[in-house]
């Protein structure tokens, strides 16, 4: 290379304007690469927007075990409130509907002018919880259109269940009615809050059920065990005790849930009462509303 060819290259870096530039280009570099750092540090705007992205992902059913173990274990906690007091299941509705059933046909014994035409509380309670854990499980309608596995509406769904957890515990507290029957024909629930109670019980394991049963996996509804024990004592692989069979296991695990479920629920009922049983119930749904946002994630193909 000759001196004439290295002329323009010294000619350029010794240019102060060209110096001034690629200062200038330097300390915009530097700059961008700090003010991305306090970005990362403090919270920046494409964080919050992967975070909600993150949120409106889908949860792996896979990986609810725990969640859906939990609701199995509400499903018995809430159930023995309702049934240690009034004698009515608020979330197996199998029985209650066939209790309607039977009042109707009820109003045709005897001879005419003889007959039992009243409307027993119990069948009064019985049709509210009815009604009312229909009205809960429609509300999965509203999950459909935001996705059913989606981690902001399963997020909002259990997070509904805490509210109307907490309406119950409210209402019952404010009823001042007893917590314990002692006789089938003496519910200790009469009043008109405790209508109110039964109906947010019911209408919490509503939402709930139709939670589980959109999850689609081996813990059904969470809430009726009448599927699961047919399904898992007809089990091809039942005894196959050194294996772990997903299909088995997860059932029992449903079964056993529920029944902790129940005991903890009438332990607690018999020192606390409802209303406190209730509260106690409502702070565990708010673990089970937490626990959603870290649950893994479907893996993308």
């Amino acid at each position: 290379m000759t001196s004439g060819d290295q002329l323009p290259a010294a000619i350029v870096a010794s240019d102060p304007k060209n110096q001034l530039s690629s200062n200038a280009a330097l300390s915009s570099a530097s700059s961008n690469t700090m003010s991305n750092k306090e970005d990362v540090e403090r919270g920046s705007p494409s964080s919050s927007v992967s975070f909600w992205s993150y949120l409106n992902s889908e949860v792996d059913p896979a990986q609810s075990t725990g969640p859906l173990a939990a609701f199995c274990f509400m499903t018995g906690y809430i159930d023995v409130i309702s049934f240690s007091s009034i004698f009515v299941w608020c979330g197996f509705q199998t029985g209650n509907f066939a209790q309607l059933a039977i009042a109707l046909g009820r109003l045709f014994e005897g001879p005419i002018g003889f007959r039992d035409m009243t409307f027993h509380r119990a069948d009064q309670q019985a049709l509210c919880s009815l009604i009312s854990f229909q009205l809960g499980a429609s509300v999965g309608r509203l999950g459909d259109r935001m996705g059913p596995l989606k981690r902001t509406w399963l997020i909002i769904g259990t997070f509904l269940q805490v509210l109307l957890t907490m309406g119950a515990a409210v209402t019952l507290w404010q009823s001042g009615e007893l917590s314990i029957s002692n006789a089938r024909d003496d519910p200790s629930w009469n009043n008109a809050l405790s209508f109110v109670a039964l109906a947010f019980m019911s209408a919490s394991l509503g939402v709930q059920g139709v939670l589980g049963k959109r999850l689609n996996t081996q813990f059904g509804t969470t809430i009726v065990l009448t599927t699961v024990w047919v399904e898992l004592v007809s089990d091809p692989r039942l005894f196959k005790i050194r294996q772990k069979v997903k299909s088995r296991d997860h059932k029992l695990l449903a079964a056993v849930a529920l029944f902790v479920g129940a005991f903890a629920g009438r332990a607690l009922l018999g020192k606390l009462g409802s209303p406190a049983a209730l509260g106690i119930a409502t702070g565990i749904r708010i673990l089970i509303t937490i626990s959603w946002v870290f649950i893994g994630g479907k893996k993308t193909p």
